[in-house]
């Protein structure tokens, strides 16, 4: 059933929607979870929606994109088991994973609401998992999504029905990657509210690639929440993917939770968005964790991202690591705000933290904010962040090498951002994504025979001899 939210203010339709349609909202609930969502939405009552007097949100304007009208749907307005290959077809060559879609925030199959395969291994939608594996949700759906982080998250927590639910079990490496899309394709404007639940077992590991794409140009407001709990000696290699309309609105909230021995590598990369808000929240929840963090962004035009980055190291010899570069064009905005908390009995930290920007016009700005809160005294801890140019001597080394100053330019841009793709692990993601971000310097437009980013397809290749240490 669709409900328009206009006529009120964002915050009032909400709560009026919840405390009318709580049959609905309930349906597939424990009385645990029906207990949360109460508790969500009175948090999210105290709280509201953030604004520029928000602390971490005062560089990133939402105002705009809350004043619009959407409808919202507490049920699928589709039929779930749809192919959704005539919708979308992810063009990664060579890519071998299991697909799991999501259609405007809800999950879509051919083959069923969930399923398990040989393994134990469980994949499928939220809402059906409430009533299959109770015991599971009950001890883990928004159990460490805090409700205090954001209004966003209040809300989420309280409303969302549906996502994708995945669940590895002890002592299983899964061996073919998951694949989650999650696709806007709709002619109205749009309010979606989508919550993931992730459980790796103990000595487990996974490999996911959590994928957000628009096929339509409507504007749209995306409230994710994904929670993934990494059991003990277990590992996950996570990618986060962002491709989105110009009119869209993201805020991404994904949260960690590490146990002992437990190994995370996070990557995102936001290749285009109206507004995107990733925000990351990592719990090193036992001794000898270690957790990379990384993104980059490359926006342009109008284009807003913004990454929030909370690393709790709750327990002693643990290691995080933190890598996030930015390239931002014409009048586009950039924020970074990048926090570690080294509680007082976390001795033997290695806590590292950096944010890397490219400026490539005077209208383009960043808002940068590493930053280090350590209460133990026996730890290794850095910060920095970077806001600047392409660097003219760089520039006089390629053009000295024979390639034009257009040219010379993208390199070193590549160059740039190449650092942090050189961490994908899953080896045709990463040719993939080294070609989308090649064809996102140049704008988007069609392959010219005389660029120097010459992309895996093709068939002729330049090659420069070019110190890259000089670049």
């Amino acid at each position: 059933m669709e409900t328009q939210i206009q006529d009120k203010t964002f915050r009032e339709k909400m709560i009026g929607i919840f405390e009318t349609r709580q049959e609905t909202i309930f349906r597939n609930d424990s009385p645990t979870l029906v207990e949360r969502r109460k508790a969500a939405i009175e948090s999210f009552k105290q709280q509201g929606f953030p604004n520029s007097k928000t602390e971490n949100w005062r560089n990133t304007d939402i105002s705009k994109a809350m004043a619009a009208d959407y409808n919202y749907y507490l049920e699928s307005t589709f039929q779930k088991d749809q192919d959704l290959s005539k919708i979308f077809k992810c063009d990664i060559p060579h890519l071998e994973t299991d697909m799991i879609s999501q259609l405007n925030g809800w999950f879509v199959s051919e083959n069923g609401s969930i399923k398990t395969d040989k393994q134990g291994v469980v994949v499928g939608s939220l809402a059906e998992a409430k009533k299959k594996y109770p015991g599971l949700i009950n001890d883990h759906l928004s159990k460490i999504a805090d409700d205090r982080k954001s209004g966003f998250v209040a809300l989420n927590n309280a409303f969302a029905e549906d996502g994708v639910f995945i669940y590895v079990p002890d002592n299983v490496s899964v061996e073919v990657p998951l694949q989650m899309v999650n696709i806007i394709n709709t002619n109205e404007n749009i309010f979606i509210q989508n919550h993931n639940l992730v459980i790796i077992g103990d000595n487990s590991s996974l490999q996911l690639v959590q994928c957000d794409d628009s096929v339509d140009h409507q504007q749209s407001l995306i409230n994710t929440v994904t929670e993934i709990f990494v059991g003990k000696n277990a590992s996950l290699d996570h990618y986060k993917l962002q491709n989105k309309n110009d009119n869209s609105t993201l805020i991404n909230s994904i949260f960690f939770n590490l146990e002992r021995d437990a190994r995370l590598s996070t990557n995102a990369i936001s290749l285009n968005g109206g507004l995107i808000r990733n925000e990351n929240y990592v719990t090193l929840n036992g001794e000898n964790c270690e957790a990379n963090i990384m993104g980059v962004y490359l926006v342009d035009k109008a284009q807003h991202v913004d990454n929030q980055v909370f690393v709790d190291h709750a327990y002693p010899n643990c290691v995080s690591n933190e890598l996030f570069k930015g390239i931002v064009d014409d009048s586009a905005h950039a924020v970074f705000n990048g926090h570690i908390l080294v509680r007082r009995d976390s001795q033997h930290t290695i806590a590292f933290q950096s944010n890397k920007n490219i400026l490539l016009t005077d209208k383009a700005t960043v808002n940068t904010k590493p930053f280090l809160e350590i209460y133990a005294d026996d730890v290794k801890c850095s910060h920095g962040a970077t806001i600047g140019q392409i660097d003219e001597n760089a520039m006089f080394y390629l053009k000295s090498r024979g390639i034009g100053e257009h040219n010379a330019k993208m390199l070193l841009m590549y160059a740039f951002a190449a650092e942090v793709i050189n961490k994908i692990k899953i080896e045709p993601l990463k040719i993939r994504i080294d070609d989308m971000v090649k064809k996102r310097l140049r704008g988007e437009l069609s392959i010219c025979e005389q660029c120097v980013l010459h992309c895996s397809n093709m068939e002729k290749e330049t090659n420069f001899e070019i110190d890259m240490s000089k670049v």
